[in-house]
């Protein structure tokens, strides 16, 4: 494709997006960022972030499941997102500890939802073990479950189940792979 039809497509895409937006016709907007531990897709409803995927997770697996669990009504839509972008840019740049996005936990229920609530409190810097996590949560032995709980993180990053390690302070299992688990987690200690 030439330089101009590929500029009249990106056009006419932002222009059905913001159609779609201003009708009520878009559940879930999505968009694709290049990031330091691979390629990211973001997803978010009118509430806020609703998903966080690494590449490896396959996009097209993902948007099939917020199509079939959220809603059928997605589609590529940068804007909405820009919020997100921007600060996954100045976490991964080192200027940024924490996240002030809003947060859509549809695809987290009882004690997943329980545990991912209490990620967010592992300070920047920090681990915490699956055992800590587990007596948090007011189940000191359900270590497993805090496991699935994070292995199931719809919003990875920004709620932060790479600083769950395993009692001997392994790495565990994380949906990005260790080397990226690695990678976040000698981010933080390095700033």
């Amino acid at each position: 494709m030439t330089d101009d039809t590929t500029l009249h497509l990106e056009e006419l895409h932002t222009r059905l997006a913001q159609g779609a937006q201003d009708a009520g016709l878009l559940d879930i907007a999505y968009r694709t960022v290049d990031s330091p531990v691979g390629e990211l897709l973001l997803a978010a409803t009118e509430r806020g972030i609703v998903r966080i995927a690494f590449h490896r997770e396959g996009f097209d697996d993902v948007l099939q499941t917020l199509s079939t669990k959220v809603s059928p009504r997605v589609l590529r839509s940068p804007a909405r997102l820009d919020a997100a972008a921007t600060e996954l840019e100045q976490y991964f740049e080192g200027k940024r500890r924490g996240f002030d996005l809003p947060l859509d936990f549809s695809l987290s229920h009882g004690f997943r939802r329980a545990v991912q609530g209490i990620l967010p409190t592992i300070a920047y810097g920090s681990t915490a073990s699956y055992a800590q996590v587990a007596a948090a949560a007011g189940s000191p032995r359900a270590m497993r479950a805090v496991g699935s709980a994070c292995a199931t993180n719809p919003l990875p990053l920004v709620v932060p189940c790479h600083r769950v390690l395993r009692t001997d302070g392994s790495l565990g299992g994380y949906a990005g792979g260790l080397e990226a688990k690695s990678a976040l987690l000698h981010l933080e200690s390095a700033a």
